[in-house]
């Protein structure tokens, strides 16, 4: 049972705005997420529903968790520093 990974818009464009390096570290463990959405060290976001975050060195990457759809949407992609700044 595989889940779909996608990109919100906003994700992918500050996805593409990170140095090739950190793109290559973050972009595999987004892959793993579709075989494990909840892997070891996530955290569930407080007041959020089905909002998860990994942990990816100094960067975080928030997703969405839809199970009865088997989804996973990527909503962003941020240094630890901005990731919970609202836009």
């Amino acid at each position: 049972m595989s889940y779909e990974v996608k990109f919100s818009k906003s994700a992918k464009k500050q996805f593409r705005k990170l140095p090739l390096d950190v793109q290559e570290r973050i972009q595999t463990k987004i892959n793993d997420l579709a075989v494990e959405p909840r892997p070891n060290g996530v955290k569930k976001l407080k007041g959020e529903e089905n909002s998860y975050r990994i942990r990816v060195d100094d960067y975080r990457v928030v997703y969405e968790i839809e199970d009865d759809v088997l989804i996973v949407t990527v909503v962003r992609v941020k240094h630890r520093s901005e990731v919970y700044k609202d836009d």
